[in-house]
């Protein structure tokens, strides 16, 4: 897949995931626009980086302008940027839900809107990366869950709304094996512990998120618009399999 001249804007560019979708554009020709609220180390060339708070109203005027004003277009915006604590449904405040709504959910919409001139005049499409919390029960981030569930619904309704200028997809991604990983599920342990339990024996790397991104923003496929594409791996084994073995060993 061939992205020269094309500008790709990947909200949270510069860690995990985004990273690796960045990465994955420069490879292919592309220019390559990141914000984040910090500047990494060890920005490549031909990537162009902007320090954003993304929840902010004026955030998406300022990234497309940013973006415009160092290549000259934009031809994809992957709305990546998102992300949660654990905490208790009952113990969320209204503050932290607020938050996590407007990171997951309010601040996609926000910056579609505001690239929309400039990708229905090049044609581009947007990339929303939503989360299997999205699409099965969320506890301990039921807010996030929620807010993953409204960018699905997002993605299909501007799909159609702005067809046929503008294509919308997400991905549904499953657990994914970043440099945050030992942190969330215990270190190595807990990492091999848990790729042992999935179907493919391994969590996901953002490298596989990264390559349904290209795919989803090649212009060739042009009729793929409207697609939750589920990247998990098989998904998770659901717990009753679980709960019913060892309920047939105690019986």
């Amino acid at each position: 897949m061939d992205f020269k001249d094309k500008t790709i804007i990947v909200t949270g560019g510069s860690r995990g995931i985004g990273k690796g979708i960045a990465a994955a554009f420069l490879k292919a020709g592309a220019s390559v626009v990141i914000c984040g609220r910090r500047e990494p180390d060890d920005l490549p060339s031909g990537v162009h980086f902007i320090s954003l708070d993304i929840r902010k109203e004026d955030a998406g005027e300022k990234l497309v302008e940013f973006a415009i004003k160092k290549t000259g277009r934009v031809d994809c915006l992957v709305n990546n940027a998102g992300g949660t604590p654990i905490e208790d449904a009952q113990q969320a405040s209204a503050a932290l839900v607020s938050k996590i709504i407007n990171l997951n959910l309010i601040a996609p919409i926000n910056l579609s809107r505001e690239a929309y001139p400039e990708l229905k005049k090049n044609r581009g499409s947007i990339i929303n990366i939503s989360s299997v919390s999205g699409s099965r029960p969320s506890p301990k981030t039921a807010a996030y869950g929620a807010a993953k569930a409204g960018l699905l619904n997002y993605t299909t309704s501007l799909a159609m709304e702005w067809a046929p200028d503008i294509r919308v997809n997400a991905i549904i991604v499953g657990l994914v094996e970043t440099e945050a990983s030992e942190v969330h599920y215990g270190g190595e342990k807990g990492i091999a512990h848990l790729s042992s339990e999935l179907p493919m024996g391994r969590m996901g790397a953002p490298e596989d998120i990264a390559k349904a991104c290209l795919f989803l923003a090649d212009p060739a496929n042009d009729y793929v618009s409207g697609a939750c594409l589920e990247v998990h791996g098989g998904g998770e084994p659901p717990s009753f399999l679980k709960i019913a073995q060892e309920a047939f060993k105690l019986g």
